[in-house]
């Protein structure tokens, strides 16, 4: 497959379009993040990477506080205008009609309309040009219960949960195979030797 050469930059995608929830102790805001990830298992550590001209940032960088929200089908389009609009200006939650509710481990609220959310302590701040990197432990995991089965899995599936791609949005889709399904042994049929 022939492939054109461009110049580093920002192409890694699809990324989770996360609504990051913070407070100061008197406001509560939430911003559109979409430079955010799993960067270790153990312990769990995620980060967020946030422009130092955005209001959140220095929201966060004071508190050492925040939650990563994630989003769905149905919170797309508060999702988008959360990362058009300064929390500076205008109440987000009020604008978009958003519950929150107060986290269990961190000192700012988690939002109520998302499947899930990760609460989170920062641990370090990294500037790295652009944006600054909030490196965090994930402290507490609020999960919906409808997405729980009666075996105590997690069916995340169910929760339609968006991407975002190069600008653009995306639903979630069809799934393919689970983790080491390349490898598993094939099953053989009931009643054959």
């Amino acid at each position: 497959m022939a492939k054109a050469q461009w110049k580093g930059g920002t192409l890694l995608a699809p990324v989770p379009p996360a609504l990051v929830t913070c407070s100061d102790g008197e406001r509560d805001n939430l911003l559109t993040v979409a430079w955010t990830g799993i960067v270790n298992s153990d312990p769990p550590k995620t980060y967020v990477s946030i422009r130092p001209s955005r209001f959140s940032h220095g929201i966060i960088k004071k508190s050492g506080v925040f939650a990563i929200n994630l989003t769905t089908k149905e919170l797309a389009k508060a999702t988008d205008w959360c990362g058009v609009y300064t929390g500076a200006k205008v109440d987000k939650f009020e604008r978009c009609q958003l519950q929150k509710e107060p986290a269990n481990e961190i000192e700012c609220p988690i939002l109520a309309d998302a499947p899930v959310a990760l609460e989170c302590r920062v641990t370090d701040v990294i500037s790295l040009g652009s944006h600054d990197m909030f490196l965090a432990d994930i402290v507490a995991v609020d999960v919906d219960e409808t997405l729980i089965g009666e075996d105590g899995k997690l069916h995340l599936e169910r929760a339609g949960l968006i991407a975002y791609a190069h600008g653009d949005y995306y639903e979630l889709g069809k799934r393919l195979g689970k983790f080491g399904y390349s490898v598993a042994k094939k099953k053989k049929p009931k009643g054959k030797k």
